[in-house]
C-alpha cells in the first residue's frame, strides 16, 4: 500500500470480479466488445464534435455547455466503470474506509496461465488511442480558449482536461503499477547496470 498523504492511500490489486470475462479463448485482433468499443469512443468523440461545431448550429451558450458537460460526464462513468473493465481487463476507483479515509485503488486482472490472455489487441488498441488522444486535444482546446480569450468557454475546457485527464491517469497506475513499484524497479535496474560495470572494469583490470 503506498501512503500519498494522510488522508489518501492507493492500493493495486486484481480486478475480484474478472470471472465474467476470463475465458479459455486465446488472445485474438478481433473486436469481442463492439458495444463497449463503441461507447468507449462515441461520448468524447461527440464531446469533442459538440463543442467544435455547437456555435455554427446553435446560439444558445447554455444548451452547449450543458450538452458538452453531460457527455464528458458519460464519458467518465462509462469509461471508468464499464469499458476499462471490459476492454483491457483495468478499473481504478475510490473508497472510504470506516475511520473516514480515502483509498484510491487500481486494479488489474491477473489472468491464470490455465486461461491464457484474454485481452483482444484490437480493442487495447482502440481503448488506448482514445483514452490517450482526446485529453491531449482537451489540453489543446484549453490554450486555444486562453490564447482567443474565449473565457466562457474556458470552464467547459477544463471540465474536460479534468474528467478526460482523470481515466487517463488512473489508467496508467493500472496498468504500470504503484509508484512504489516503479521506484522498486528502477532502484533494482540501477543497482544491476552498476554491478554489471562494476564487473566489467574488474575483469578489464585484471586482463591487464
Amino acid at each position: 500500500m503506498l501512503q500519498q498523504d494522510s488522508n489518501d492511500d492507493t492500493e493495486d490489486v486484481s480486478l475480484f470480479d474478472a470471472e465474467e470475462e476470463t475465458t479459455n479463448r486465446p488472445k485474438k485482433s478481433r473486436i469481442r466488445h463492439p458495444v463497449a468499443s463503441f461507447f468507449h469512443l462515441f461520448f468524447r468523440v461527440s464531446a469533442i464534435i459538440v463543442y467544435l461545431l455547437c456555435e455554427l448550429f446553435s446560439s444558445s451558450f447554455i444548451a452547449c455547455m450543458v450538452t458538452i458537460i453531460l457527455l464528458l460526464s458519460c464519458d467518465f462513468w462509462a469509461v471508468k466503470n464499464v469499458t476499462g473493465r471490459l476492454m483491457v481487463g483495468l478499473r481504478w476507483w475510490n473508497h472510504i474506509d470506516e475511520d473516514g479515509k480515502s483509498h484510491w485503488v487500481f486494479e488489474s486482472r491477473k489472468a491464470s496461465p490455465q486461461e491464457g490472455k484474454t485481452v483482444s489487441e484490437a480493442e487495447s488498441r482502440i481503448f488506448w488511442l482514445g483514452l490517450v488522444a482526446c485529453p491531449v486535444l482537451w489540453v489543446v482546446f484549453a490554450f486555444s480558449a486562453l490564447f482567443s480569450f474565449r473565457v466562457k468557454w474556458l470552464a467547459v475546457v477544463i471540465m474536460g482536461v479534468v474528467l478526460q485527464g482523470a481515466n487517463l491517469y488512473g489508467y496508467i497506475r493500472c496498468k504500470v503499477g504503484s509508484r512504489k513499484n516503479l521506484t522498486s524497479m528502477a532502484t533494482t535496474y540501477l543497482g544491476r547496470q552498476f554491478l554489471r560495470q562494476t564487473t566489467g572494469d574488474t575483469q578489464t583490470s585484471s586482463g591487464e
